[in-house]
């Protein structure tokens, strides 16, 4: 078991939240189909049982194979990844509160929420902040390998400005609440704002640059995370607002929800043409599985989750029909990513080491008649 976790590296928790928003996604459908709940439940406690053996996995990598972890910290490919550990934390503390709260209560899932989503937040705040500043400082990127790997840690506050209201009515009236909406409603512009800088540069090398290598081409389904998550975040502060802060504030929350909420969809679903064509022609290519399928299932669910908040606060239609649309996309997603995915693992071929570049024969040196060497 020690072995086998010495190259499980961070990108692994995509698996957690890719499961988990789901159930949180389904949770929320316009549609309500016979046993919807249950399953999203079922999937609720798969994803929280993903969290608990993926945290003992790591713990061990970082206790055997410290120089592995430490070298993934200093590499610009994997170091983002570190996001994904704060938003696997905070997707199943959602999660708890949305779905879970069916199956252990609704006192034991409000204080899972609420133990996830401090220790969340925390780390997102964290890797928002040391992962730029490794980048800049020890690991040396360069602008020509940007990717949508890059926004990652600074998605992971938006996921806590998201999820965070779901735990206002619970807390005490008055300045707990308050403090709490107003605190994601801090994140919600630290992650937009470090967003808006970063993404110029992802959309310029995808446009400039070139296609991105084959088994990186799903991560151009990261870019949908910050907004959906941002478009959700504005649906969730308008419908916590009116029993925290007075008018005009609440109602300019609601009115935020929509005239935010609308465009930023409408740029979510431009981003998700060009990079569905993206991987079309990846596969065409031959594409083969990577654990970066995983890329294809949170941020379609922040979108799924996005439309069901402008469905509550719009009242049309077309956002149900979208919202339910994006959620069967989703679950073929995940459905395939987590079919490879346990493939793999029985197989051992996810867990094993990188493999090594083949070495190029050495040239043949022919001495001809004449004394000639070539």
């Amino acid at each position: 078991m020690v072995t086998a976790v010495r190259h499980l590296g961070p990108n692994w928790y995509a698996s957690v939240m890719g499961t988990a928003i789901v159930a949180t996604a389904g949770t929320g459908l316009p549609v309500h189909l016979p046993g919807l709940r249950t399953i999203c439940a079922a999937v609720w406690l798969l994803s929280l049982a993903l969290l608990l053996a993926l945290l003992c996995a790591r713990a061990l990598h970082w206790r055997h194979h410290g120089d592995q972890a430490r070298a993934h910290l200093l590499d610009p490919a994997m170091a983002p990844f570190y996001g994904c550990l704060a938003m696997a934390l905070l997707a199943v503390g959602g999660g708890a509160v949305t779905v879970g709260r069916y199956r252990i209560g609704t006192t034991a899932a409000v204080a899972l929420d609420a133990v996830l989503f401090t220790a969340g937040t925390a780390v997102g705040l964290a890797a928002a902040i040391t992962v730029p500043y490794l980048m800049a400082v020890r690991q040396k990127a360069e602008l020509r390998h940007a990717t949508p790997v890059w926004l990652l840690p600074l998605v992971a506050p938006m996921v806590s400005a998201a999820l965070g209201p779901l735990l206002v009515p619970h807390l005490p009236a008055g300045q707990p609440r308050e403090t709490l909406l107003l605190a994601c409603f801090a994140m919600f512009g630290l992650s937009l704002l470090a967003t808006l800088a970063m993404l110029p540069l992802v959309f310029a090398r995808v446009v400039a640059g070139g296609p991105l290598p084959l088994a990186l081409t799903p991560t151009l389904f990261l870019v949908l995370g910050p907004l959906g998550q941002s478009t959700t975040a504005v649906g969730t502060f308008a419908d916590v607002a009116p029993s925290v802060v007075a008018a005009p504030y609440s109602q300019g929350f609601g009115a935020l929800a929509v005239l935010y909420g609308v465009p930023v969809m409408g740029f979510a679903l431009l981003w998700l043409g060009l990079a569905t064509a993206h991987v079309v022609r990846a596969r065409r290519h031959g594409m083969g599985f990577a654990m970066t399928w995983w890329a294809f299932t949170f941020p379609v669910g922040t979108c799924v989750t996005g439309a069901e908040s402008l469905a509550r606060h719009t009242g049309l239609v077309v956002y149900d029909w979208l919202a339910t649309g994006l959620f069967v996309a989703l679950v073929a997603a995940w459905a395939g990513a987590a079919l490879h995915t346990a493939r793999g693992v029985v197989s051992g071929a996810l867990l094993a080491g990188p493999r090594p570049a083949p070495v190029a024969p050495l040239p043949v040196r022919v001495r001809t008649t004449s004394g000639a060497v070539r």
